[in-house]
């Protein structure tokens, strides 16, 4: 059976795991909007020793992709310390977004700075990088753009993190995005599974409870049917046990 959680906060995730009946717990150890570096739980050695399957996303200020060095520099520090932070709570992989680079930028730029990257870093866990919503110049919003990135990668031991909001408002049909995705990274190996606020293609990276958004629920169903990965639901927290109950009633 596939395992189903939620993004939850790190100042207990264990107790959110069990309000939610959750067996997969994703969270952020620190500010998401900032550049400060990992904090680690007071709960690590029970997270560690439980059979909650822990998830680490890392900061949303992350851009290793930009040629802009006063970012991509210190987007590379972080990573790595948010890498082995999240390795040392036992940690499944570390959830990064693709970035972008700027508007008249080569996109060639970015994929090569990727690259960089795992030229460099030691990985004690995945990394999985994950398919983002919007940026016009992003490297992971439309799947051509993954391809040229695992192209890039070629050769690094790289996972993938779909998220259902993403695709849709990224413009990726999700009816075969799965077959789609896995044609160019080989796996799939977490699912963000969240509905959309906003309309498909919008760019708008806006999650809503599974069935309040603009996705038909039979299409995040059938992603997660043929991805076959672990589940996080991303959505607001009010809603979270309801989503993971229609997941389990449905999957």
């Amino acid at each position: 059976m596939v395992r189903i959680g939620a993004h939850v906060d790190q100042d207990d995730p264990l107790a959110h795991a069990t309000a939610r009946k959750a067996e997969v717990v994703q969270f952020f150890l620190g500010d998401p909007q900032g550049w400060k570096g990992p904090v680690i739980p007071a709960s690590a050695d029970v997270l560690r020793a439980s059979e909650v399957d822990v998830y680490v996303h890392a900061p949303y200020v992350i851009n290793v992709a930009t040629a802009n060095n006063r970012i991509r520099i210190p987007s590379r520090k972080l990573l790595a310390s948010q890498l082995e932070a999240a390795a040392s709570i036992g940690a499944k992989g570390l959830i990064v977004h693709g970035g972008h680079v700027g508007k008249d930028d080569d996109p060639e730029v970015g994929f090569d700075n990727w690259r960089k990257v795992f030229e460099r870093l030691e990985t004690p866990i995945p990394v999985l990088i994950e398919n983002t919503a919007g940026g016009g110049n992003a490297m992971a919003r439309k799947l051509e753009r993954v391809a040229r990135l695992w192209e890039a990668l070629d050769g690094f031991d790289v996972g993938f993190c779909l998220d259902t909001c993403h695709a849709h408002a990224g413009g990726e049909e999700l009816v075969d995005v799965v077959e789609r995705v896995k044609a160019i990274t080989g796996r799939i190996d977490l699912v963000h599974c969240n509905d959309s606020r906003d309309a498909f293609d919008s760019g708008a990276d806006r999650h809503a409870n599974l069935g309040n958004g603009q996705i038909d629920p039979e299409l995040i169903l059938g992603v997660c049917r043929a991805a076959g990965a672990p589940i996080v639901v991303e959505t607001p927290g009010d809603g979270q046990a309801a989503d993971i109950a229609f997941l389990r009633d449905h999957l």
